[in-house]
């Protein structure tokens, strides 16, 4: 996909791949992981779309969005996410993994335009050292690729051109369509995102800004080990006014695992946020 079109001679870059469905006056936007795309919601989302307006986003790097030579920054996602929810009304935002943090950031950020928010697998780790030393003990594959950069780049490649077509067969318990999507990035758009855009940013800032009014809930498997369930809790322990709920025997896919818990999570913070609007409370300001 070319990163920018032409308009009377000028470039300009392309907006995000976004894809949009259901009715109503309200609003839940989707955002995936690391390697995810509008298919991880779809399907499992669809009942939502009966009374709100469903609206998924691939993130900057990732699906059918644009993948430019840059870093893929926090600032950056919410720099692109921004131009598509722009002229969006007040919405709910739930984030997946990385797509979590880049939502917590985006309503730091743009408080006007959020009414809710639904944090799923949020990792947090306090820093990149701690992001480090937590990965250079794992026993799984992780502890490589998400400790060397190199070896990260290597990975996505081999990934990309050799081992795609073996990935449904390896990853079974995950449903086939989101398998299929995890090879739609680059490798610089993986290293960075993980790199500068988790390691290295300051989540808790993010978090510190949040309007305590606003309603935040976190969602997260038991036996996370991709987001460990430890760092999130320190979190919500900082932030009293912040939800946990969490899915017991669950790793980092809990939409995957039981969709109709986390539908029924995101139903209850959509109609918190939209009663909090409807007082005139929640306009962020």
């Amino acid at each position: 996909m070319s990163w920018f079109r032409r308009r009377d001679g000028r470039r300009e870059s392309l907006p995000l791949h976004h894809e949009e469905a259901g009715a109503g006056e309200g609003c839940i936007a989707f955002l995936p992981g690391i390697a995810g795309t509008t298919r991880y919601w779809a399907p499992r989302v669809a009942p939502l779309g009966r009374t709100h307006r469903l609206l998924f986003v691939d993130l900057l790097g990732y699906g059918r969005s644009p993948k430019p030579w840059t870093r893929y920054t926090v600032e950056r996602h919410v720099q692109e996410l921004q131009r598509v929810l722009q002229s969006r009304p007040p919405l709910t935002l739930v984030g997946h993994s990385f797509g979590a943090i880049v939502a917590l950031a985006f309503a730091a950020r743009h408080p006007a335009q959020v009414r809710g928010l639904v944090l799923i697998g949020l990792p947090y780790f306090g820093s990149e050292e701690g992001a480090l030393r937590y990965f250079r003990n794992s026993r799984s594959a992780d502890r490589y690729v998400m400790t060397n950069m190199a070896f990260a780049a290597i990975a996505c490649v081999m990934t990309r051109r050799v081992l795609r077509w073996l990935l449904p067969f390896v990853l079974r318990d995950m449903p086939r369509e989101v398998v299929e999507d995890l090879v739609l990035h680059t490798w610089r758009s993986y290293t960075s995102s993980v790199w500068d855009g988790m390691y290295r940013h300051d989540l808790y800032g993010d978090a510190a800004r949040i309007d305590p009014r606003l309603p935040v809930l976190c969602l997260h498997g038991e036996r996370d080990t991709t987001a460990p369930l430890s760092g999130v809790r320190r979190l919500v322990a900082a932030f009293p006014h912040w939800g946990l709920r969490v899915l017991p025997g669950c790793d980092h896919h809990p939409l995957l695992r039981d969709p109709a818990w986390c539908l029924q999570a995101i139903a209850s913070v959509t109609a918190a946020g939209e009663n909090i609007g409807d007082s005139g409370t929640g306009d962020g300001r």
